[in-house]
């Protein structure tokens, strides 16, 4: 089998970058994401100046809501080929960058940062995970929130489907999935054209424990926690995501 996981890459920085992981995932579409930020929005209440950041955004389906309502918004991503994708759509209160989560896009520059469905978790080493939480902390102003949008790795354990086929638009992901050594690991298989590949997906099981103890070390203080895009209460073993609001 080809292994397409480049070893001198982050799996993240392989799979992210391919046009398969979008068409694995394609059912994350645009309503869902409005539908989310809307809620956040509501529950926030920022000012029409106030300067938005969507720290790790993907093709930018989140920051382009957040720009039709009004805000300045800002978003990066360590895929170019995503960051390409959705410079198409910039304007003079919308922008995409690309960049490391572990660095600081701009410093102090931020009403609410938000970082959105999993985009976390990715590292092997904790320092990484600090330095990033860090990173988003620097990026906010005195007083500014940050909200980050993890999966709820209590349930995810808990109810974890060993193996999968998933067939979308004619290939046949096959989809396996452990807990091994704290981190929860998808490896995902398929042939495309005669080529094998071969893809995982790692993130670390982190808990509302774990976040509390970076935002202490980041400067930051935890004020709400949400289990669902109705940003109703979580419940460790019901809910599907765990959202973390906390206040510089």
């Amino acid at each position: 089998m080809m292994k397409e996981i480049l070893d001198n890459k982050d799996w993240f920085e392989a799979w992210f970058d391919t046009p398969y992981y979008h068409l694995l995932y394609k059912n994350r579409n645009f309503e869902e994401a409005s539908f989310f930020i809307k809620n956040l929005v509501t529950h926030l209440a920022p000012n029409d100046s106030d300067y938005l950041l969507d720290a790790c955004c993907g093709k930018g389906r989140h920051a382009l809501y957040m720009n039709q309502l009004g805000f300045n918004v800002d978003a990066f991503d360590l895929s170019a080929n995503n960051i390409a994708h959705a410079k198409q759509y910039e304007n003079n209160k919308l922008h995409f960058y690309q960049n490391d989560i572990r660095q600081a896009l701009f410093n102090n520059k931020y009403h609410i940062v938000f970082n959105l469905f999993t985009s976390f978790g990715y590292f092997d080493s904790e320092a990484d995970n600090m330095l990033a939480i860090k990173a988003l902390s620097n990026s906010l102003k005195q007083g500014g929130v940050l909200v980050i949008d993890f999966l709820n790795a209590q349930k995810a354990i808990e109810n974890m489907v060993d193996k999968e086929d998933k067939i979308v638009d004619g290939l046949t992901f096959k989809i396996k999935r452990k807990f091994k050594d704290e981190f929860i690991v998808k490896q995902i298989s398929f042939e495309d054209k005669g080529r094998k590949f071969r893809f995982e997906e790692k993130v670390k099981a982190l808990y509302q424990k774990d976040f509390i103890n970076y935002f202490n070390l980041a400067g930051l203080k935890l004020f709400k926690v949400a289990g669902d895009y109705q940003l109703n209460d979580f419940d460790i073993h019901n809910s599907d995501r765990l959202i973390l609001f906390a206040k510089k």
